[in-house]
């Protein structure tokens, strides 16, 4: 069983390389918010025990977490490959996962860090749009609408989530570089880290991730 992560701001791409790699490798994307709602949704013992926390308001904790991707793993084979996309976030999750995966005969081996300037973060969050009608995703400058600001599909209007302005994305990105610096000493020091240049085509940080595991 072995395991590799990516990690990376809002915007870096994480979600898109996973979609990729999954076509090109032998790797199941893995990501927690799916793993906890098919919990929740097969009413399992860790699934209730979820469930508790989120009908108080408070959040999962690690250790529930850490079940939930237990009992998600075990369904596969021993020599399975998995690819975590945003998780861990902090050491605690990062040292839970190791030990979780020693336990269970597997490793983790490797963890790519997608690195994007800040500007090419700021662009690619803050050109999104949405269609109110039907949720369609474009963006102005890499995937605009044939006509601005109204959805092809369903002639829907298209706008900014609130999210995606740009004080609010740099919020987010100070968020995330405060709370990932940790983890990215923590993996540097095992050996494990892998910088990944990110801020270019897709094409080009798949072909970069696979030399690596290649």
């Amino acid at each position: 069983m072995e395991a590799i992560i990516l990690l990376g701001g809002p915007g870096a791409g994480k979600g898109t390389l996973a979609e990729v790699l999954k076509k090109q490798t032998a790797y199941l994307h893995v990501s927690t918010g799916d793993m906890l709602r098919a919990a929740l949704k097969s009413g399992s013992d860790v699934g209730l025990e979820a469930k508790s926390y989120m009908e108080s308001g408070a959040l999962v904790p690690d250790s529930v977490i850490l079940k939930i991707i237990k009992e998600r793993i075990e369904q596969d084979s021993a020599d399975a490959k998995f690819m975590f996309d945003g998780f861990p976030r902090t050491i605690e999750q990062a040292e839970g996962l190791q030990t979780l995966f020693a336990e269970l005969g597997g490793t983790i081996s490797h963890v790519f860090n997608l690195i994007v300037p800040r500007e090419t973060l700021l662009s690619r969050l803050t050109g999104r749009r949405l269609c109110k009608d039907c949720g369609a995703v474009y963006h102005v400058v890499n995937m605009p609408a044939k006509q601005e600001g109204v959805c092809d599909v369903d002639g829907g209007e298209l706008y900014q989530r609130p999210d995606d302005c740009e004080e609010t994305i740099l919020n987010r990105l100070e968020v995330y570089e405060k709370q990932t610096a940790p983890l990215i000493d923590y993996y540097q020091q095992q050996g494990l880290l892998r910088d990944i240049a990110a801020g270019g085509a897709i094409s080009e940080t798949e072909a970069s991730v696979l030399a690596e595991l290649n």
